[in-house]
């Protein structure tokens, strides 16, 4: 064998182990996904019935009794599929943490020590800033917008029908989670802003200059992916141009941080 072969074959080894070390981090991470969808699936009907409080709130905005709030389903399959995705749904959430370990192990050794201390607060801050945003839509935003939806309902008399809300258990679940990745989605805006900033892809600055725009796409946003009525619009919008801001601070500090650093370095 050449001197040529025997680098190649040297070059390759490592790559190899790389490849196999990311199999297993996969798998593992696919095993706790699964375990956790298991769970989540055993327990589905419960976990849709908390889902369920936002709505029930609501009721209760509306002053109407919580013992009305009801839901449909108008194919036989429909609310299996339905907790087939509160499964997955829960089942991620679960497993995330496990996920998120696996994803640091891979790459944290290919990291120098600074890096490594820099990039496990952006893994940290990645669930919970989700965790907020979902706590908001949860707590405050579908009630709101649930609410005003009810308030739409017309109850008949003066030979007028009566227009019931009815949704379906799909439909409702369809609503919630994509209000909850809507909003958890958002809430990684300071986290994507500050790593660009470290990166050396942007700056404080320039996040500023782009403020216009940046309240523009927000509401543009906001019109795609909330329903179309104008409460859950301006409640998506608004909580978005804020953490804007958030992320214009955050990376003045860690340009301050790094020109003091810097600084130190040279004295």
């Amino acid at each position: 064998m050449s001197a040529r072969d025997d680098d190649i074959e040297a070059s390759s080894a490592p790559l190899i182990d790389h490849l196999i070390e990311l199999r297993q981090r996969l798998m593992r991470s696919i095993i706790g996904f699964f375990l956790a969808f298991i769970l989540c699936f055993f327990f589905a009907k419960e976990l849709f019935n908390l889902l369920v409080v936002p709505y029930q709130t609501a009721f209760d905005w509306s002053g109407i009794p919580t013992e009305q709030a009801r839901f449909i389903y108008t194919a036989p399959q429909e609310f299996f599929f339905t907790q087939v995705k509160i499964a997955a749904f829960g089942g991620f959430f679960l497993a995330f943490p496990l996920i998120a370990a696996q994803i640091y192990k891979f790459v944290a050794p290919g990291l120098y020590k600074n890096e490594r201390g820099a990039f496990l607060p952006f893994l940290v801050a990645t669930p919970v800033l989700f965790l907020i945003g979902a706590s908001l839509v949860y707590f405050f935003f579908t009630p709101m917008v649930m609410w005003f939806f009810l308030s739409m309902q017309q109850t008949g008399g003066d030979g007028q029908a009566i227009i019931e809300l009815l949704p379906s258990v799909s439909e409702y679940l369809s609503l919630i989670m994509t209000l909850i990745f809507a909003f958890g989605l958002v809430f990684q805006l300071p986290v994507v802003a500050t790593l660009l900033v470290r990166a050396g892809m942007t700056t404080a600055e320039g996040l500023a200059g782009k403020r216009k725009y940046a309240i523009v796409i927000a509401f543009i946003v906001a019109a795609v992916i909330t329903p179309p009525d104008p409460l859950s619009q301006i409640g998506l919008a608004v909580p978005t141009i804020l953490l804007y801001e958030f992320s214009i601070l955050a990376a003045r500090y860690i340009e301050r941080k790094r020109a003091r650093e810097i600084g130190e370095a040279g004295a």
